[in-house]
């Protein structure tokens, strides 16, 4: 009987979280190996090299952030508004994973200030990730100022506040959040 393969997900994953801690100078075939408690050979059946697996970490975080999630959110119908709170859910939970949480989020922005190719992957996914913000928006907001603000509130809280240390006075991070997101809806 041959040797189970670690399944191609898993190199990306592996490599996601390495981007994610490191940045793309971590993303190394042999440490991924190690990692993932396998050889290096296991790697070069999926990929040609290191730069194909970049690529389709780019892919994957690309369609987790986007498609994927609008999809999960469109899956619950309802209106703009209910479809924004069931956004607004899977974003406050979904943490750290691998694909869609805040930390790959960030070093993938920072990776894109030195790597063109990069930029325009994440200008890609930032304009289809803001073009729904405002679809939904749009459906109780009859003011194109209006929902743009809102759309640039919305991201950029999720990109900043765990960027934010600051304290807030008798509420807690949860109250603040909470009180944000209706304030967004109304």
């Amino acid at each position: 009987m041959g040797a189970t393969r670690t399944p191609r997900g898993r190199w990306i994953e592996e490599g996601l979280r390495a981007l994610a801690a490191g940045g793309p100078e971590a993303v190394r075939i042999e440490p991924l190996a190690q990692s993932l408690g396998v050889t290096k050979g296991g790697f070069y059946g999926y990929f040609a090299n290191r730069d194909a697996l970049l690529g389709e970490m780019l892919d994957t975080w690309e369609r987790a952030v986007t498609e994927a999630v609008i999809e999960q959110v469109e899956s619950g119908g309802g209106d703009g508004r209910a479809k924004l709170e069931r956004l607004f859910t899977i974003v406050a939970t979904s943490g750290d994973e691998p694909m869609r949480g805040i930390a790959i989020d960030l070093a993938i922005r920072d990776w894109a200030r030195r790597d063109e190719a990069v930029a325009e992957r994440l200008r890609r996914a930032d304009n289809r990730r803001m073009e729904y913000l405002r679809t939904q928006f749009r459906t109780f907001c009859p003011d194109e100022a209006d929902v743009e603000v809102r759309c640039m509130l919305t991201f950029s809280v999720r990109l900043g506040s765990r960027l934010i240390a600051a304290e807030h006075g008798d509420h807690s991070r949860a109250d603040v959040m909470a009180l944000t997101r209706e304030w967004l809806l109304r």
